[in-house]
Parts: C-alpha cells; structure tokens; sequence
C-alpha cells in the first residue's frame, strides 16, 4: 500500500492577519502499486496537455487547469482520507504557538483514525521543512503509529513526485470546500472526487 500526504492551509494563528481559517491534511491511499504508476503517468500527460510547469498546486492554477486535472484522474482506483482543522476552535496552548507540534499532531491523527486503512503502508510525504523538521517527524511518526503499521516514511519533492502533487491538488480541492460564498466554485473540485473520498473528519 502506498499513502501520499500533503496539506494545504498554514499553522498560523493570525486569522484577522492572513493566516488560513482551515488547516486540512489529506491522504491519497493506493492498494496497488501499479495503479499507483498508471495515475502517475495520467498526471504526467495532464501537465504537457493543459501547459503546467513545473508542477500542479491546487492554490497556484487557474479553474480550469483544476477542473483538467480532476477529469485526467478521474479514472484512477485510490480513496481520500482528510482532516479538516477549523483553527478557531482549537485552544490548546502548545498547538496554537508550536507549528511543528500542530503539523505534527494532525498529520499522526490523521494516520491513527484511519478505520484500519493504512496497514503495512508506505507513506511519502511532501518535503518541505527542514532537515532537523524532518527528522522528527519521521521519528514522531513511527513512535507514536501501531506497530507494523507504517512499514516506511520518505519524503519528497513536489515537483519530482506526480503522486504528491496529487495529494496537494486533493488536499486543496477539500480545503476550498470550508471556502462559502466562492461563487459557487468553493466544493466544485471536492465534488469532482466523489466516492473517492472515504472520509472527511471535521475535527472540533
């Protein structure tokens, strides 16, 4: 099995100043590998079809580009696992002034609730962060997931990986969704996934 895990939204706790009112982390969850290679590859064909370089983000293309993009996968065997923060209601302390600890905390809830989804998974990551960031994550993870769980965790680059652009573009499409009065486009993208999504956790 094969996750992919990416966010969209910041960790920041400005929300009258710019910081992002949702923080959602999504996972892309393959059962085959060689599904896995197939998305990849019709990922690969969408970004020379619709002129994309070097890479797909949810929050840098145009509606159409999303709308391309969507269609290009929409074939493609592998379900969403997300959760959505609504940052308002979080009150702990050490998650509204630890950015590492918030990632941190959600991306582990995210793979811990995952209705016995993920076992023996290989889990890749987007890479951003640094190398000490990282690390402790890797280490957070595996400490704090069942055992025999997660078999491996690697990170890597967006732009190297189509599959990690995937999960952006996934990640994105659920974090514009919370987005209302978007003219009507706020779920257009999370529609587009339809039963792919298994579930989506609005944690409170």
């Amino acid at each position: 099995m094969l996750v992919l895990i990416d966010e969209s939204g910041d960790a920041g706790f400005k929300l009258a100043r710019g910081s992002t009112p949702h923080f959602v982390v999504a996972m892309v969850i393959f059962d085959d590998f060689k599904e896995a290679e197939r998305t990849s590859r019709l990922i690969e064909e969408a970004r020379i079809s619709l002129r994309i370089k070097p890479e797909f983000k949810f929050n840098k293309c145009a509606s159409q580009v999303k709308d391309g993009f969507f269609e290009a996968v929409a074939s493609c065997k592998f379900s969403v696992r997300a959760i959505a923060v609504d940052k308002s209601r979080i009150y702990s302390d050490n998650l509204r002034e630890n950015k590492e600890l918030f990632y941190n905390f959600f991306v582990k809830s995210l793979l811990q609730h995952d209705n016995n989804a993920l076992a023996g998974a290989r889990v890749k990551i987007d890479g951003s962060g640094d190398r000490e960031f990282k690390r402790e994550l890797v280490a957070y993870l595996k400490r704090e997931s069942a055992a025999g769980k997660i078999v491996d965790v690697k990170f890597a680059e967006s732009h190297r990986n189509n599959l990690i652009q995937l999960a952006d573009m996934v990640a994105g499409a659920i974090a514009r969704s919370y987005r209302e009065g978007d003219r009507n486009e706020h779920d257009r993208w999370r529609k587009m996934l339809g039963s792919k999504i298994q579930n989506v956790w609005d944690f409170r």
